[in-house]
């Protein structure tokens, strides 16, 4: 296999990757992004050595598999849309909502459909696809994903939940992209839900633009499950106006290898943003995550949390940016980073990071990596419970203040289940 250092791809990937009836302005984009691939650097994701990773290994000729997937799904009872690989496999929306001009669709329909809104925000605002070789990469070769719009002055009672699941069971290209579009003084929750069927060796691209108008408010869960021959790059960017605000819970619970960026830009005056994520560990599993949140607009404030636990022989990095721009005024920035080793064979770090550019701001950060708390267990192991039962509680309680805040009690008790499972079969809970 190729790396994704030294990967060059196939000009037939991108008319692969096209859409039926697509758009003159979604091609010239594909285009431009295409051109600019070799010429761009990948990104960096501080001691993460990932270019020997087969990201960019691309199947040139697809030969998916039709089969209907439903019994290799988890229940899909609380998901309002389910894709798995390329196709649709389900869409519904009640008609309250669709009376209300809220927009649900796959990314097919709603380049054909709603171009107009798409054409001003899609790699427009979150995303910038010229930012490094990964972003154009999957700015041409986009080949599926979702699309929600809810309108100005819309308040969603009930999250929206969004099933996206990669289809590993032959050979399919995995580009997916997420477009929200929050409306002026609109309300909602939304949780993604990211999973593989199969076992190929395949690379998997998710991701995630929110665009948020003014005074809205977005709360954006995610419980990432790629499977352990996946090789995952996230990229989930947020775009606020004056006012809005999204808070961003994410669980990074894949098995296989993985990098991710989590940024939002706070580009209006009084935005706001609450960046938190959990990710365990485990095995000879290596995770790089980068969060930064860029404070553009007067008395914008941003806070990011990022927890970690690691097992076995296994890496975690956490990197985090928090930066204020010259004109700030009365920015925060704040961030705190913790990571949690259960074995003395991992390696984690978290590497916070503080770039202010104006003087009437409130910044700060904190950082730790460390074992698990003795009198912690001692206290728990001294209530009759085992070792085992000790640790796991602990490690749970360590998690919980990010779990939380998944909007979903169904999809809560499942993302502690998997903790449990990972846990569970590892040496270092021991």
């Amino acid at each position: 296999m190729l790396s994704t250092k030294t990967r060059k791809l196939n000009p037939g990937l991108l008319k692969q990757a096209q859409f039926d009836h697509e758009p003159e302005w979604l091609t010239n984009l594909r285009q431009k992004a295409w051109q600019q691939i070799d010429q761009l650097t990948l990104p960096v994701f501080d001691k993460v050595n990932y270019h020997s990773w087969p990201l960019l290994n691309f199947a040139e000729t697809e030969q998916p598999v039709r089969d209907d997937p439903s019994q290799l799904l988890d229940a899909t009872d609380h998901y309002h849309f389910v894709s798995v690989g390329k196709q649709t496999f389900k869409n519904q929306l009640n008609d309250t909502l669709k009376d209300q001009g809220v927009i649900l669709c796959d990314m097919q329909t709603a380049v054909r459909d709603h171009s107009e809104l798409l054409s001003k925000n899609l790699f427009a605002k979150a995303v910038d696809y010229r930012e490094n070789r990964l972003t154009a990469v999957n700015a041409a070769l986009m080949n599926g994903g979702t699309f929600l719009y809810v309108p100005d002055n819309v308040t969603l009672e009930q999250p929206v939940n969004l099933m996206a699941v990669q289809d590993s069971r032959g050979q399919e290209n995995f580009v997916n992209h997420t477009l929200i579009l929050a409306g002026a003084n609109s309300h909602f929750s939304v949780l993604q839900r990211v999973s593989t069927i199969g076992d190929q060796i395949n690379p998997a691209h998710v991701t995630v633009e929110i665009v948020a108008e003014d005074d809205s408010y977005v709360k954006f869960s995610a419980l990432d499950t790629l499977g352990e021959k996946t090789y995952a790059y996230y990229n989930r960017r947020g775009y606020l106006a004056n006012g809005a605000r999204i808070d961003w819970t994410m669980g990074v619970l894949n098995d296989g290898y993985t990098v991710a960026d989590f940024d939002s830009d706070l580009k209006g005056d009084g935005s706001h943003t609450e960046m938190q994520t959990v990710a365990l560990s485990t095995g000879r599993q290596v995770q790089g995550l980068d969060t930064q949140v860029t404070n553009y607009g007067r008395h914008s404030e941003g806070n990011i949390l990022q927890r970690g636990v690691l097992l076995d022989r296994s890496t975690l990095i956490f990197n985090g940016v928090g930066k204020i721009i010259h004109g700030a005024h009365g920015a925060k920035a704040q961030q705190e980073n913790r990571v949690l080793m259960l074995s003395p064979k991992a390696h984690g770090d978290a590497n916070p990071i503080l770039l202010i550019d104006e003087n009437d701001v409130i910044a700060g950060h904190a950082a730790s990596v460390g074992q698990i708390n003795k009198k912690q267990l001692y206290y728990l192991m001294s209530r009759g419970l085992s070792k085992k039962v000790a640790k796991r509680l602990v490690v749970r309680g360590f998690l919980g203040v990010v779990l939380r805040d998944i909007p979903v009690e169904e999809v809560r008790e499942q993302m502690v289940e998997m903790m449990e499972r990972k846990l569970s079969n590892e040496q270092g809970i021991e």
